[in-house]
């Protein structure tokens, strides 16, 4: 019997899963567990001519997966001669895949930051450690991979060959500063984005000496770029995109390595002002504040879009400085401001620079998660998120909402990419795969959008749905994957379809700097079976 002709959810995966935490693995990194049937055979494989739904959001560290999955010329690694998947994505994830999309974007995200600074003949730099690139660019740009006339990027590659980055906690950033301190020297760039990137990638980790170590390097690396700064008489503005180490730990003493909803500092050092402390600003915001503030300080008006309203008060450095004034935005990535003690790393950490910069200029708290940067109220804030509304100046609403807000008016179980798909491998007599997280917090996705698929595929008739689960722990408590895999299978059972036949960490399937070897393991364990037999026989 062909394998993919199991279909009943039985045999659930949380005891292997559960299995490889006593074998010292966590859910980020977790190794390929397949579910088999009696004779070991792996069950559920993408075969030719199945459908796929990949359901999860945002879509950067998706691409890399899909096109292993859907492109013919695909050469980084030895794929299966012939597989032909009819692929949907549950948004765009690159103009060039082909695959269906589910929630096309509506369009582009005008007069963002850049663009409207590089329109005004300013030149703009954009400096950022490798991870998080697409973050000043992509995501920073509107959403868009356009490099606009003026806009200049320096990328200083993040540490390779690390298996871990609390190995590691200081990343870069010797080199971004270096950077900033050479864009600083150049008085032809009007505008400098830089971003710090340790306290966000080192906070996802659960190494308490690291986070220190990565929070106490940020703060050092600040202290140097505001010399920088000040000798050279640019207006310095310190601020974050979400927060993340502030809150370490859940009520309950367990260590929270995930994004918070506590807001960000913004601070303003003025050193075109002959006294920069008395400039006053706004003590709230939001962080889509930030552009039309930049742009006040350059003396350029916002566009009509940016809905978002300068933080500056009055300045009595005149607006005549403001056609030689160059503005240098330092993003401390994760940094969130909270005043409770208890878990805060950063209050824990020693940060003497970020110390007096907060008691010495005027400064502001701004919201960076929920509806101020276009998410549910009440969810936590990401480096995506935040990054597009600082550029964007505007509220933009996110993926996430148009797709929740799809399924409670019914037009997600009428989208055309899913009916095309599902409709496609009825005929076919194929499967229905459904790829994605298994979460209900992650900025990737939420079951909710899992179980909305589940339910149109039996409206739809499919007989044989099988699930491919991503896993891993960012804001998740301990050992969290094996609850949400058991949501999964029970809501299977609920409805009387579905199995959930794969279970693998994020780390390998979700890349986004073409580790090809990562993806490799991922794509070997969804269509060859490569990875640990669980199932019949092995509970």
């Amino acid at each position: 019997m062909d394998p993919n002709q199991a279909q009943r959810p039985r045999h659930s995966l949380a005891p292997a899963i559960r299995a490889a935490y006593g074998a010292g693995q966590e859910d980020e990194a977790l190794e390929p567990i397949v579910k088999c049937d009696e004779a070991g055979r792996p069950i559920g494989r993408l075969r030719d001519g199945d459908a796929v739904v990949f359901y999860d959001i945002r879509g950067e560290r998706e691409v890399e997966l899909t096109e292993a999955l859907t492109d013919p010329a695909f050469g980084r690694f030895a794929v299966r001669p012939g597989l032909s998947l009819d692929f949907a994505t549950m948004i765009e994830y690159a103009p060039r895949l082909n695959v269906r999309v589910a929630f096309p974007p509506e369009g582009r995200i005008k007069n963002t930051l850049t663009e409207v600074v590089t329109g005004a003949g300013l030149r703009l730099v954009k400096i950022s450690e490798s991870e998080k690139a697409i973050h000043i660019g992509y995501f920073l740009n509107g959403k868009s991979d356009e490099v606009f006339p003026g806009e200049g990027r320096v990328i200083v590659p993040s540490p390779q060959g690390v298996a871990n980055y609390a190995e590691t906690p200081v990343m870069s950033v010797r080199g971004v500063v270096e950077a900033v301190q050479a864009k600083i020297g150049d008085p032809a760039c009007r505008v400098i984005i830089a971003n710090m990137a340790n306290v966000d990638v080192i906070g996802h980790i659960e190494d308490k000496a690291a986070v220190l170590k990565a929070v106490e390097a940020v703060d050092a690396a600040l202290g140097e770029v505001e010399t920088a700064a000040r000798a050279a008489g640019l207006t310095l503005i310190v601020s974050s995109d979400h927060g993340t180490v502030e809150e370490w730990l859940y009520p309950d003493g367990a260590v929270n390595t995930g994004h918070t909803k506590n807001p960000v500092p913004f601070i303003l050092c003025d050193y075109t002002a002959s006294e920069p402390e008395r400039v006053r600003a706004r003590d709230r915001g939001e962080l889509a504040d930030i552009a039309p503030t930049v742009l006040g300080l350059l003396g350029l008006d916002p566009p009509p879009e940016m809905t978002g309203r300068s933080l500056v008060l009055s300045n009595p450095n005149p607006i005549r400085r403001a056609a030689s004034r160059r503005v240098l935005l330092l993003i401390l990535d994760g940094w969130g401001a909270r005043a409770e003690t208890r878990g805060n790393l950063i209050a824990e950490a020693r940060t003497p620079n970020f110390d007096r910069l907060w008691s010495r200029f005027p400064h502001a708290l701004l919201e960076s998660s929920g509806e101020a940067v276009g998410m549910p109220a009440g969810t936590v804030g990401n480096s995506e998120a935040g990054h597009l509304h600082i550029g964007a100046g505007r509220r933009i609403l996110l993926d996430r909402v148009k797709i929740d807000k799809a399924i409670e008016d019914g037009s997600f179980f009428r989208n055309e990419a899913f009916l095309g798909a599902m409709e496609g491998a009825r005929r076919r007599g194929a499967a229905l795969h459904l790829l994605g997280i298994v979460s209900f917090y992650s900025s990737h996705g939420t079951l909710n959008h899992l179980f909305a698929l589940l339910r149109m595929a039996r409206e739809q008739g499919m007989e044989r749905v099988f699930i491919h689960g991503l896993i891993g722990r960012r804001g998740e408590k301990p050992e969290s994957g094996a609850i949400y895999v058991e949501k999964v299978e029970e809501e299977c059972r609920r409805i009387g379809l579905g199995d959930l036949v794969t279970v693998i960490g994020r780390f390998w399937a979700l890349d986004r700097e073409e580790n090809w070897d990562r993806v490799e393991k991922a794509y070997r364990a969804l269509v060859h079976g490569e990875g640990t037999p669980a199932g019949a026989g092995r509970d």
